[in-house]
């Protein structure tokens, strides 16, 4: 948790703190797309993370994947924006969020990556029926249909 995170927790608890956030799909050479699962969780998500105060969006995203993966990446273009019902996350100590994400097309520049082992347990790239059979959070669906790396719902 960062040091402006951790000071507003200090001040309110647990209780309900609405964070802009930003995540990327990041597509492999063949579209396959890499999702994680965090230490603290067992669904997958996309690789994001949070702001901090006087961040630009692009930047966290290349921030957070190279905190998460260790290697640089090529930010694209802006798939959406999302918040709501999908965006709200109680975690295991109790803290609650609701994130209002901004999530980018990215690629991952070449060589391997190595996790974060304090945030991350694994990622693992999957195609787009691979992801429909995985347990996935709620917002994940959604901006990958945006992306067109997968069918969107009733399709």
């Amino acid at each position: 948790m960062s040091p402006y995170l951790t000071s507003l927790r200090e001040r309110i608890g647990h209780d309900l703190l609405l964070l802009p956030a930003v995540s990327a799909v990041i597509r492999d050479e063949n579209g396959r797309i890499l999702l994680a699962r965090s230490q603290d969780d067992e669904q997958w998500a996309l690789i994001g993370g949070g702001l901090e105060p006087g961040e630009e969006p692009a930047s966290a995203i290349a921030r957070e994947i190279r905190e998460e993966l260790g290697v640089e990446a090529d930010i694209g273009r802006i798939i959406g924006a999302y918040g709501g019902e999908g965006m709200l996350i109680t975690y295991p100590n109790g803290d609650r969020c609701a994130y209002v994400t901004v999530a980018y097309e990215c690629r991952l520049a070449p060589g391997a990556f190595a996790l974060e082992a304090e945030e991350l347990r694994e990622a693992a790239w999957f195609t787009a029926a691979e992801i429909a059979a995985l347990d996935t959070q709620p917002y994940v669906a959604r901006i990958l249909a945006d992306a067109d790396a997968i069918p969107a719902a009733g399709e």
